[in-house]
């Protein structure tokens, strides 16, 4: 991606720090409602009604068939990504959206002292979607969802879903799921990229003229030089993108 040189870059008019300040403080109003809108809205779905799983629902972990109720790994709560794969396909033809989602997921230690676990289920072969995961260096709990298991989880949606679950004694609930943009709290570089003066450059985005504008938002503002742009640093690092 060619990047436009210093000097030629749209640049936002400048003014002194007190004006700055002023428009600042006007937009934190809006800002600060957009929030509480956002609590709102948190606290509906914690109002939702919700729907029994089968706790006996099998997927393939390491260590090999594993109901769904030992992923809660003994906590009451549990979310979990439908990671989409491609069978068969490279690790560059794998999916630049779910691998976007997943990369940004590290740190559980804040899910877990709220009594909430994490995992990746995957719609590919354990086998062969779990290289993927270990080129991508990922270390979040991963399990693939075999066949039998695809209609009790995925229930006519599609993989790309985010889901969380409750757990009561040896019953298992599914409270909430969402998909496209709901999953965007899984991936903070957005919310930062939101914060900067071009945003995400992507097409859609309402910006002033002349901003840069250099991705789509159909998987292509998650692919890079042929490959999910996540994949690079992994290259870069030396691993083996080899999943036979």
């Amino acid at each position: 991606m060619t990047e436009t040189p210093a000097g030629e870059r749209p640049l936002p008019q400048v003014t002194d720090r007190q004006a700055w300040q002023a428009e600042i403080d006007a937009l934190r109003v809006k800002e600060k409602a957009h929030t509480r809108a956002g609590d709102a809205l948190a606290a509906q779905r914690r109002r939702l009604p919700m729907v029994e799983v089968d706790p006996r629902t099998p997927l393939i972990g390491a260590d090999g068939p594993t109901p769904l109720a030992d992923v809660f790994d003994g906590r009451s709560q549990l979310i979990a990504y439908f990671h989409m794969w491609h069978l068969g396909k490279p690790a560059a033809e794998q999916c630049e959206g779910c691998t976007f989602s997943t990369a940004h997921i590290t740190e559980l230690s804040y899910l877990h002292s709220r009594d909430v676990s994490y995992a990746t289920f995957c719609q590919g072969p354990y086998a062969e979607s779990a290289r993927y995961r270990d080129f991508m260096g990922w270390t979040v709990p991963w399990y693939s969802v075999p066949e039998e298991s695809v209609d009790r989880l995925v229930a006519g949606r599609h993989f790309g879903i985010l889901v969380s679950y409750l757990r009561d004694d040896d019953k298992v609930y599914e409270t909430y799921w969402t998909t496209g943009r709901g999953n965007e709290p899984m991936a903070p570089s957005y919310g930062l990229l939101d914060l900067t003066v071009y945003g995400r450059q992507e097409f859609w985005e309402d910006s002033p003229d002349g901003w840069p504008r250099r991705w789509g938002s159909r998987g292509g503002q998650f692919r890079l030089d042929g490959r999910p742009t996540a994949q690079w640093s992994r290259i870069k690092a030396g691993r083996d993108d080899n999943l036979a």
